[in-house]
């Protein structure tokens, strides 16, 4: 049942007799509307989640969804800036209970402000594309610009393979945070798992943050199977017409072609076994490890092959070869303020993704004296993880194929650099802890997709 309207007459009088001098907030019927589908989509998405679950572990996940639901009714009923009962005494954006090390708790709005994708959240909007959650094609046949998918079922980065060919190729086709939600949702793939942290602390309020696609796994079989068109689906044709190649370039750009389906056999055998889930810590990191080696090896597998074809071109074909890409897509706006501000939020500090996973864990996990000093070293090595990324931000996008493939080179080496820094002191961390303990860090994140 939906939370009365604010407008109720004994509700307009308390609050009036607390705050006589506040403007009270009159939601539209528009916005009223908005909020019951908002509030519909959220209880069918948790219905959902809690169908995934063993009977046994359904009443105390029905009892989270209930709290939250009743905590987003009492702060729609409430007047702007007014804090909710109990609140009163309390600092904005900051917990009354410190850590055990003494140090004051991340607060939502400094955790949503410490990611690399915080400059794409202005204003409480999620970008259209990323709800969709599709390829990118398919993105674009909708008329949106596409955007990184971090999970399907199983598989981490399940678009990898096409994705790194077709940023090269239509850069324009991608939504211009990519990279930056690309950081975030791998390190919150690490501790948070496929459906990442807890929403007030990664989007505005009120935002609605988009269910994954549930995966249907046949098409996780084929994913892996077939990791994608990627390079097979360039327009070979239109390359050879519209740059005008001669034998010798037709014969370079087919080398570049044999490159991109050879470099698909690693991606096979990046797939975890069985469909299998990783349902740990440590196991995430692996599998996301394995898919960013395979990765980085396709793109170290086409990257010559192409500088020689693009290096075999005149200076005409160069600049027709840049300015292919797909039609439909919507093109940026206003990109150069966009990169600009990329590269500046990059180098801010990102306490969302260092200190909040090391703070939820502390909670969830209750570590001992003895447990706190791996917890300590997780914690360093998440922030040298997060530096090693804040360092491979590019200050622009380059202009030319090459150039970007050899950008993501670069990003990728730093992700996989990241994942390596962090995996021996989680491993350690995890390792000494009790199987009680070990369970309540697996469940950390929402509730993982493991029904077939």
């Amino acid at each position: 049942m939906m939370a009365r309207s604010p407008q109720a007459p004994h509700i307009n009088r308390t609050v009036r007799r607390q705050q006589p001098a506040r403007q009270m907030a009159r939601p539209s019927a528009t916005t009223t509307r908005q909020v019951q589908r908002q509030e519909r989509a959220r209880r069918q998405q948790e219905n959902r989640a809690l169908r995934r679950l063993p009977a046994a572990q359904r009443a105390v996940r029905r009892q989270e969804f209930q709290r939250a639901r009743e905590q987003r009714a009492q702060q729609r009923l409430r007047p702007q800036g007014t804090p909710i009962q109990g609140q009163a005494a309390i600092r904005p954006n900051v917990t009354s209970a410190p850590r055990r090390n003494g140090q004051p708790r991340i607060a939502a709005q400094a955790a949503r402000q410490g990611r690399f994708a915080a400059p794409f959240m202005g204003g409480g909007n999620i970008r259209p594309v990323r709800a969709a959650y599709v390829a990118p094609r398919r993105a674009w046949h909708r008329g949106l610009r596409a955007a990184f998918v971090p999970w399907y079922g199983p598989v981490f980065w399940p678009y990898a393979y096409s994705d790194i060919f077709d940023y090269t190729f239509w850069p324009d086709g991608y939504d211009h945070g990519y990279w930056a939600y690309a950081y975030d949702d791998f390190l919150d793939g690490v501790f948070w798992g496929e459906e990442g942290p807890p929403e007030e602390y990664a989007y505005a309020p009120g935002v609605e943050r988009p269910a994954p696609t549930a995966p249907r796994y046949a098409t996780v079989q084929e994913l892996c199977r077939d990791p994608g068109t990627g390079i097979t689906a360039w327009p070979f044709a239109d390359i050879e017409k519209k740059v005008g190649l001669n034998n010798d370039q037709i014969h370079l750009l087919a080398a570049v072609k044999k490159a991109g389906q050879d470099a698909s056999a690693a991606f096979k055998a990046s797939c975890p076994p069985n469909d299998a889930f990783p349902l740990t810590p440590v196991g995430r990191v692996e599998a996301m490890t394995l898919r960013l080696q395979a990765t980085l090896q396709a793109v170290q597998t086409v990257r010559p092959p192409l500088a020689t074809f693009y290096d075999a071109l005149s200076d005409e074909q160069k600049e027709r070869f840049n300015e292919l890409g797909p039609k439909d897509a919507r093109k940026p706006v206003n990109d150069e303020a966009k990169q600009a501000q990329d590269a500046q939020s990059c180098k801010q500090p990102k306490e969302g993704l260092s200190n909040l996973p090391i703070e939820k864990i502390e909670d969830a996990v209750k570590p001992t004296d003895a447990q706190m000093a791996g917890l300590n070293s997780l914690q360093d090595a998440t922030t040298r993880a997060v530096a090693i990324l804040q360092a491979a931000c590019p200050d622009e996008i380059p202009l030319t194929p090459p150039g970007r493939l050899e950008m993501m080179e670069k990003r990728l080496t730093a992700m996989i650099d990241a994942a390596n820094t962090v995996k021996p002191a989680l491993a350690s961390f995890y390792g000494s802890l009790t199987n009680e303990q070990k369970a309540r860090f697996n469940r950390i994140g929402r509730i993982l997709a493991q029904s077939k």
